[in-house]
């Protein structure tokens, strides 16, 4: 009796372990569009500081991960109903994201910045942009930003980073609000770039929560897996080595 019982409990342990500690398979949600930390090289391959955070977590937890492209607005509900296990997409902790997932320490924090034609614009102070129309990315703390600080301002939400730069000198905007890295690597360095600029001081939109990679919250393991793997490759060098490759700041200031 005692040896069937011992026999159903350690049956019962193997069905609750989580499928990650069996057999340590991870799919890993990635955007692809969203340079210098997620886009596709000529190849077809996916490159950038997300891809290669993600896969340097990997590395060090000894997983088999597949990378799963995913278009940013699905991004969430995705991982909710697992097709992936957790998000590498530069992806924000907020008090309102933490309602559907749980994240990962911070890896990085980058501040925002507005772009505008060179000379439009004084400041980008809410008496500037009165009347004006502020292009930012859907779904963000950026556009939650804008929303709450710029009320008599118009809007327009765009559903890819890079297409607020894009719609920007598309002329449909006066003025964009974006990543201060992005912007630059994606547009200003960019021929249809030319003639815009960094409008005034950077700023930081929810300062010292940072950028986190999001699990699902009865993931508990895995995430104890991601921090302990991220704070390992601060430790050893690997963190400073891929982030000098894309900047010549410390993203991870801040966090």
């Amino acid at each position: 009796m005692i040896r069937h019982l011992a026999g159903a409990v350690a049956l019962a342990l193997v069905i609750a372990t989580p499928a990650f500690a069996q057999n340590q398979k991870v799919r890993v949600g990635v955007e692809g569009n969203y340079p210098p930390f997620s886009s596709i090289a000529p190849d077809g391959k996916l490159q950038g500081f997300d891809i290669d955070i993600a896969n340097a977590i990997c590395a060090e937890m000894k997983a088999d991960c597949t990378l799963v492209q995913q278009e940013w607005d699905g991004m969430i509900p995705a991982l909710n109903a697992k097709k992936f296990d957790m998000i590498v997409a530069s992806m924000t902790i907020t008090d309102e994201r933490k309602k559907a997932v749980d994240f990962s320490d911070p890896y990085y924090d980058v501040p925002s910045r507005f772009i505008a034609k060179e000379g439009a614009f004084k400041d980008h102070s809410p008496a500037s942009l009165k009347g004006k129309k502020i292009i930012v990315l859907r779904n963000s703390p950026r556009a939650k930003f804008i929303a709450e600080n710029y009320k008599d301002s118009e809007v327009l939400l765009a559903d890819k980073e890079t297409n607020v730069y894009l719609e920007l000198a598309a002329g449909r905007g006066d003025v964009a609000l974006g990543s201060a890295v992005v912007s630059g690597e994606a547009f200003l360095k960019k021929p249809e770039g030319k003639g815009y600029a960094q409008l005034g001081p950077s700023i930081r939109i929810g300062a010292g929560s940072g950028v986190g990679i999001a699990l699902r919250k009865d993931d508990a393991e895995l995430r104890q897996k991601v921090n302990a793997a991220l704070k390992a490759i601060r430790a050893n060098g690997t963190y400073k080595k891929l982030a000098d490759k894309y900047f010549d700041f410390d993203v991870s200031e801040g966090i």
